[in-house]
């Protein structure tokens, strides 16, 4: 199998244990959301749409850092998670990018036990 189908199959995998807990398919969007969400550490009932594209920010350098990309710097007075980068990203399309993503994405369930 090739890393292309591998990554694919333990996408699928990942979804199925999403649908499973959640009653419905997410999106990498919304796997992203609810990572920045744990990341952050408070649910609240409502996000304006800015908090949601921070807490997406958030669990993007939260998966980067695992590969070195990023490094945690410390909280702001609000109480929200800053990161330092570290190196550049490599240059990729966006197919590319988004199998990067997913890899660290299942990297991250994985460390975490679901």
């Amino acid at each position: 199998m090739d890393a292309a189908n591998d990554l694919f199959v333990r996408w699928m995998n990942l979804e199925q244990k999403m649908v499973e807990r959640f009653g419905k398919k997410p999106d990498l969007e919304a796997i992203l959301f609810l990572i920045g969400v744990q990341e952050f550490g408070e649910l609240k009932e409502k996000y304006t749409k800015e908090q949601k594209q921070d807490l997406m920010h958030v669990a993007v350098c939260s998966l980067l850092s695992q590969s070195g990309y990023f490094e945690f710097d410390d909280y702001d007075k609000d109480g929200w998670p800053h990161f330092r980068q570290l190196k550049a990203m490599p240059s990729m399309d966006m197919r590319e990018q988004e199998n990067f993503i997913k890899d660290h994405v299942l990297l991250y369930f994985e460390q975490k036990g679901f």
